[in-house]
C-alpha cells in the first residue's frame, strides 16, 4: 500500500514549489512494482530508503544517486521500486524556473539526473537534512532551507508572471487553442514558444495536449468531477483519437489502463488534483 502525503510550500517558496510530498511503501522485501511516470512540471525526489530505477532507453535501468531531478515528461517514464521505500521531495512551478535552474528547461526534459549535477553540494547538504529528519516537518525544513539558498545563489529575476498566466490556463482550460492562449498571456506565438521552452520544457501545443490528458486520466481515477460541459471538452473525437492519446501518454491502450495497476502513476494524479485545487 502507498501512503502519501502532501504539503503546501511557505509563502515566501510558493511561486517557485506547487507542492511538497512525502511518499512511503511499507511492501515486502521481495517485492516489485513496475510503474510509468507522467510529470508535468519538474520535480526533486529524495531517496530515504528503498531501491529505485528508471528505464532511460529500452531495456536500460538506471539510478541517478538519493537526490534525483526529474525533467517534466512529454511521455511516459517506466520506473522499477524493489522493497519497501520512503521518498520525500518537491515539484517546480514553471514560473519559477529561472529562481533554480540555470539551464533552460528544454534541455533536462524527459531526463533522469543526479541533483548534484545542477546544484553542486547544495543537493548533497539537503539530502542530509532530510535523511537525518525525525518528521515530515524537519524533512519540509531541509528542504525549504536549501531552495532559498539556491534562490539566493542564482539571483533571479521576478517571476515570469506570463508563464505564471500560462501555467493556469493548462491547468484549468487545456483544451483552448494555443493561439488563443498566446493572445490570454500577451506575447506573440513564437515568444510562448519560447518562453515555454525555457520553463516548461515543451512547447506550448504540448503542454496543453499532455495537460488535457491528464485531466481526464485524473476524472477517470476518480480525483476529479468534471461537469457535463467540462467533460464534453475533454472527451476525444472518437475511439481512435482516445487509443492513440492513451499510447502516447501511457503505453496503453484505454481498456488496458483501466485495468492496471498504477500506484506511483495514481499518486501523481491525486498530487496534481491536489495541488490544483489550491493554486
Amino acid at each position: 500500500m502507498l501512503l502519501s502525503r502532501t504539503y503546501k510550500p511557505s509563502i515566501d517558496l510558493a511561486p517557485y514549489i506547487r507542492r511538497f510530498y512525502v511518499f512511503e511503501a511499507p511492501l515486502p522485501e521481495g517485492a516489485v512494482i513496475e510503474d510509468f511516470l507522467l510529470a508535468e512540471t519538474a520535480f526533486v525526489r529524495c531517496l530515504i530508503r528503498g531501491d529505485w530505477a528508471a528505464e532511460t532507453s529500452p531495456g536500460q535501468w538506471n539510478t541517478a544517486g538519493n537526490v534525483v531531478f526529474f525533467g517534466a515528461n512529454s511521455r511516459p517514464l517506466r520506473v522499477r521500486v524493489k522493497g519497501g521505500f520512503a521518498v520525500t521531495g518537491f515539484a517546480i512551478r514553471p514560473r519559477g524556473w529561472h529562481a533554480l535552474f540555470q539551464e533552460p528547461h528544454v534541455s533536462l526534459a524527459d531526463k533522469m539526473l543526479p541533483l548534484q549535477q545542477m546544484w553542486g553540494e547544495l543537493a548533497d547538504i539537503m539530502f542530509a537534512g532530510v535523511a537525518n529528519a525525525d518528521d515530515d516537518d524537519a524533512q519540509l525544513f531541509a528542504m525549504e532551507s536549501a531552495l532559498r539558498e539556491r534562490i539566493a545563489l542564482i539571483h533571479a529575476p521576478e517571476i515570469d508572471m506570463q508563464m505564471a498566466r500560462f501555467e493556469a490556463i493548462a491547468r484549468t482550460d487545456s483544451t483552448i487553442r494555443v493561439e488563443d492562449a498566446a493572445l490570454d498571456v500577451g506575447l506573440s506565438m513564437r515568444q510562448l514558444e519560447r518562453r515555454c521552452l525555457a520553463t516548461f520544457g515543451l512547447t506550448p501545443k504540448a503542454v496543453l495536449r499532455r495537460s488535457r490528458f491528464l485531466d481526464s486520466a485524473t476524472a477517470f481515477r476518480g480525483f476529479s468531477a468534471p461537469n457535463e460541459c467540462e467533460l464534453d471538452a475533454l472527451r476525444y473525437f472518437d475511439q481512435s483519437h482516445m487509443n492513440r492519446e492513451f499510447r502516447r501518454y501511457t503505453g496503453m491502450t484505454p481498456r488496458t489502463f483501466a485495468k492496471a495497476v498504477t500506484p506511483l502513476q495514481t499518486a501523481g494524479l491525486k498530487l496534481r488534483e491536489e495541488s490544483r485545487l489550491e493554486d
